[in-house]
Order: C-alpha cells, then sequence, then structure tokens
C-alpha cells in the first residue's frame, strides 16, 4: 500500500504537467490541473514546505489536516479559519474548537510566501490548505489523491459558524452526523474522515470529562477501557492541567494507518467522539470493523471522502479574491 501511495503522490505532482492529463472535474470548476500553466509549481512547493515542517515536528502533519477540516466546516473550503481579527473581521481562531488547539498557521504562511515570490497572486490560501492536507497524509504512511484545485479565498469569517458547525468532542453520535450531514456528508464520510485520529495528540480539557463526569453525575465513562483509563488519569487531572497532550492512537501515534479503529474495537478511543463511532450506531460500527480489517478500503475511502470534504461550498470563478497575506483580506 505505501508503494501505492508514493505513486499516486508522485502521479498528482504529475499534474502540473500537461494540462490534458488532469482535466477532470471534481466539483463544479474545480479540477487538479488548475495551475497546471499558471504556476506549475504550486504543488512542489506546498510539498516541499509541508516536508520539512513535518520532518521537524511529525505532530504539525495532524494539525495541517485539521486546519482543512476546520475551514471546510465553517462557510465552506474558503480560506476563513487563517484570517486574524482586524475591522469587521472576527477571527474563527478565537473560537472553541481553535483556540489554543488550532496550529500551523506559520507554516501555511510560509508556504504563501515562496508561492508569491513564484507566482503572485495565482494560488489561493484554500487552496494551500488542501494540497497540505493531502501532503500531510502521504508523508505520515496514509493515501495520496488528486487535489482539485481553483478554489477562492473568502472576504469575511464566521466566528459563530466555527462554534456551531464543527464538531466537539463531547458530542452525541447524532449531533456529529447532524453536523456532517448539514455538510453533504453522510456516515461514511464520518467514520473514514474521523480516521485522521490514527496521528496527532489531543489536550486534556477535551476528553477530562470521559475520565471523571462523563454524564454530570461524577462518575466516569464505563465504555472506556478501564486501565486505558486509569493511564490517562495519570496524566490528565480532574483540575488543572488543560493543555496537556495525550495521543490520539496509542499504538501508532506518528504514523497514519488503521490501528485507530482497532483501537476503538478495543474502547480505546482517546475522545468520545471517537468511540461513539464504534458504540453509538450499527452502520458506523461496521465501517469501523470494516477498516480495522482492511487498511486497504480506509485508505481509498479516505482519499475519496477528503476530496468530498474538499468540494464543500468553494468560492470559484469571480467570487472571493485570491489573497495575499493568508492572514487578512486584500485592501
Amino acid at each position: 500500500m505505501a508503494g501505492l501511495s508514493s505513486s499516486l503522490f508522485v502521479l498528482s505532482l504529475l499534474c502540473v504537467l500537461p494540462l490534458y492529463l488532469c482535466q477532470q472535474s471534481y466539483g463544479g470548476k474545480l479540477n487538479p490541473g488548475y495551475y497546471a500553466h499558471s504556476c506549475p509549481q504550486a504543488g512542489e512547493i506546498v510539498r516541499s514546505v509541508v516536508a520539512q515542517a513535518v520532518a521537524r515536528e511529525t505532530r504539525m502533519a495532524a494539525s495541517l489536516m485539521r486546519l482543512h477540516f476546520h475551514d471546510c466546516f465553517v462557510q465552506g473550503c474558503d480560506g476563513s479559519l487563517l484570517l486574524d481579527s482586524s475591522g469587521r473581521i472576527v477571527s474563527e481562531k478565537s473560537s472553541n474548537p481553535n483556540s489554543k488547539s488550532a496550529r500551523g498557521f506559520e507554516v501555511v504562511d510560509q508556504i504563501k510566501a515562496q508561492l508569491e515570490k513564484q507566482c503572485p497572486g495565482t494560488v489561493s490560501c484554500a487552496d494551500i490548505l488542501t494540497l497540505a492536507a493531502r501532503d500531510s497524509s502521504v508523508l505520515t504512511g496514509g493515501p495520496s489523491w488528486m487535489v482539485p484545485l481553483g478554489r477562492r479565498d473568502s472576504r469575511s469569517a464566521s466566528l459563530s459558524g466555527s462554534n456551531n458547525n464543527i464538531p466537539a468532542p463531547n458530542n452525541t453520535f447524532q449531533t456529529i452526523l447532524s453536523k456532517f450531514n448539514r455538510q453533504g456528508l453522510d456516515v461514511t464520510d464520518l467514520v473514514a474522515l474521523s480516521g485522521s485520529h490514527t496521528i496527532g495528540f489531543s489536550r486534556c480539557t477535551s476528553f477530562r470529562q470521559r475520565l471523571y463526569n462523563q454524564s454530570g453525575n461524577g462518575r466516569p465513562d464505563m465504555t472506556l477501557e478501564q486501565s486505558f483509563a486509569a493511564n490517562l488519569r495519570q496524566r490528565c487531572p480532574r483540575s488543572g492541567g488543560d493543555q496537556i497532550l495525550s495521543v490520539l492512537d496509542k499504538v501508532s501515534p506518528a504514523k497514519f494507518d488503521n490501528s485507530y479503529f482497532k483501537n476503538l474495537m478495543e474502547n480505546m478511543g482517546l475522545l468520545n467522539s471517537d468511540q461513539v463511532l464504534f458504540s453509538s450506531n450499527d452502520k458506523s460500527r461496521d465501517l469501523v470493523k470494516k477498516y480495522a480489517e482492511d487498511q486497504g478500503e480506509f485508505f481509498e475511502q479516505f482519499a475519496e471522502s477528503m476530496i468530498k470534504m474538499g468540494n464543500i461550498s468553494p468560492l470559484t470563478g469571480s467570487s472571493g479574491e485570491i489573497r495575499k497575506d493568508c492572514r487578512k483580506i486584500n485592501s
């Protein structure tokens, strides 16, 4: 599978070559060959900067994937998450899902700076996030896919959208699924995309409730495997230590694989939003089992669902803009 991923990644980079090789549209006006003539170096620039960042800190791969997810769930994949507060803009970075946890913005800045040197005013920040998410998967051993391109950047942000649209760690299964459904994503997308938690970390504040007060009665979540829970309590106290990190996948936290799903079958999902995929719904449980048994099936569906998520309400044509600086709208 690793060889296949490498081959697919190389193929995706070849889409900077003859446009007819990559002309297929993946959603409206988006297609992988969008920058073939205007900025043929775009894919390689993004890949190079992301590779350097992940080499410095493996966790950055998960952080960049999360930026793409949190961007797309708020007014579409338009780079709105990257905007700082200024003037009429109230940044999504200060929302509950992003505050003190969203990271990787400096990597996006570095990519954008290099792209502006090579191809001024051409590659959008929204497309940077989409490419960086794919490259983060490949660099940690996960699948590759053709990335449809041609998104433009928003001139607005939505703090309320960020607070309301992004699933929270302690949401019920039905609440999470409803939030995915509102974006045009189904239960298969939910389970596959949740598999990105095979890499990365989560903060104590995101899973403390499961350890000490799951249902508001002062009792822990009894679906959590007890020895695993005991180890987590040693790292995550009842109060304080909100920023203490624990790995999302206890088996291979730096490798993109299917061990996340195997953990769920053993009741060792770190977040409630992870474990409910196995404990709360028959269809999602069956998908967890399938992906735990067959990594190839997971990789194939993850790639398909990432493309689908990346096509959520993109700005194209004359809508939006191509920001010169991903943190602020053009003057």
